[in-house]
């Protein structure tokens, strides 16, 4: 572009020459020379606006040139008032994001079926991936139980125990447990029965081993016991099965308002926690956690296409299709975004006034001239042009 306007400057200079040679002999040239004259006016005007905005022309230090390298600094504070004033102001980042559709975009994403978005999808996997396998096992395996104890200790979990009991006991689901505790009964006195007569032998007196009565005794308890278990296992109202699901109603009060059972059960809870095998248990949690997150990540086609997938899938329609849960999760990003801005703008606006203050004369001039560079030839063009058209009307004007 550099080229095509300063070829068309030579060329008005040429027709210009050859016009003045032969305006005698054709006094019609004259328009042609008053064209081409005017053309190196407007054009030679033109390159010196534009060069004088990057470097000095001809390498002279005319006041008011090299503009640009002169003022750098002064145009990275104005780039960087003019993001903070129209972008990164907390109204005008709520304002522009009122219209974005945060949740139903990665509703669409959720749904997407198996074989879109994968690269996107492996990236974010990849990167998962080798975040989880990269960090230092055993401080982030500490540090995830730490804060897992942590926060058991200051919970209270007495009233979370005894509400989960009593809407098990409100919903029935309770007898299933109860049910399968007494066949668990059942079972172990058919195992134990050796034992059961064992101690009826051993704590019968003389009198009763002698009449051979202590073999009776033993038979009574076993069989008054099996059929203890049958009746209760079989009638949904036998008074000892009452009696067992009304302590649980008992003990399901008692956790939530008791102050003494909740404090035993806290009791409990700091002991469980410092147990040595609980901490174990943690620990073999973290580690299966952490391996099925990176077994997940490394075949995320896998992953997507089983229950892990169903479940993403399914909160994709959820995010999509609640009007409700995607004008939260919208007003969640908006404020957040809003809230980021507001507190991260400053720094935003310094990184890109410090970065401009960096860069050196020559590096900036080239940047913006390599941007802007091919319009402002245009602008020599069209100022050659316009120019010589000036050039003819005032050349007819005078003929007048």
């Amino acid at each position: 572009m550099k080229a095509a306007a300063t070829g068309l400057l030579v060329v008005m200079a040429a027709i210009f020459v050859i016009a003045r040679h032969f305006e005698h002999a054709y006094p019609w040239v004259g328009y042609v020379k008053a064209f081409a004259e005017a053309a190196m006016v407007g054009g030679l005007a033109d390159w010196f606006a534009v060069t004088a905005l990057f470097r000095h022309p001809l390498g002279l230090p005319i006041p008011h040139t090299a503009i640009i390298p002169r003022n750098k600094d002064r145009i990275g504070d104005a780039l960087a008032n003019f993001l903070q004033q129209n972008f990164l102001v907390a109204p005008v980042v709520a304002r522009r994001m009122r219209n974005m559709d945060v949740a139903g975009a990665v509703g669409r994403f959720l749904q997407a079926p198996q074989g879109e978005e994968t690269r996107i999808r492996r990236g974010a996997s990849r990167l998962i991936a080798d975040l989880f396998e990269s960090l230092d096992d055993e401080r982030l395996g500490g540090l995830v139980k730490t804060s897992i104890a942590n926060r058991i200790r200051k919970m209270e979990v007495s009233p979370l125990l005894g509400h989960a009991l009593a809407s098990a006991i409100n919903e029935d689901r309770h007898v299933p447990m109860l049910e399968a505790a007494i066949r668990w009964t059942a079972r172990a006195l058919d195992a134990n029965e050796g034992l059961i007569r064992d101690m009826v032998h051993k704590r019968a007196n003389w009198v009763l081993k002698l009449a051979g009565l202590d073999a009776k005794l033993a038979d009574a308890i076993v069989d008054g016991l099996r059929k203890l278990s049958a009746d209760m296992h079989t009638d949904p109202a036998h008074p000892v099965r009452v009696k067992i699901e009304q302590a649980l109603a008992d003990l399901a009060n008692d956790l939530q308002t008791k102050p003494e059972t909740r404090e035993k059960v806290e009791e409990i809870k700091q002991q469980l926690l410092d147990n040595k095998s609980v901490s174990m248990w943690l620990d073999t949690l973290w580690q299966k956690g952490r391996e099925a997150i990176i077994r997940a990540a490394r075949n995320p086609d896998a992953a997507m296409a089983g229950k892990l997938g169903d479940v993403l899938k399914s909160m994709g329609e959820s995010l999509e299709n609640d009007p409700r849960l995607k004008s939260a999760i919208n007003m969640f990003v908006r404020r957040s975004v809003s809230g980021m801005a507001a507190s991260y703008g400053g720094s935003i606006v310094k990184l890109v006034s410090e970065t401009v203050r960096r860069w050196d004369a020559q590096t900036i001039t080239d940047r913006l001239e390599t941007t802007v560079g091919r319009d402002l030839q245009y602008i020599r063009i069209n100022g050659t042009l316009v120019g010589g058209l000036v050039g003819v009307v005032l050349h007819a004007l005078d003929a007048i």
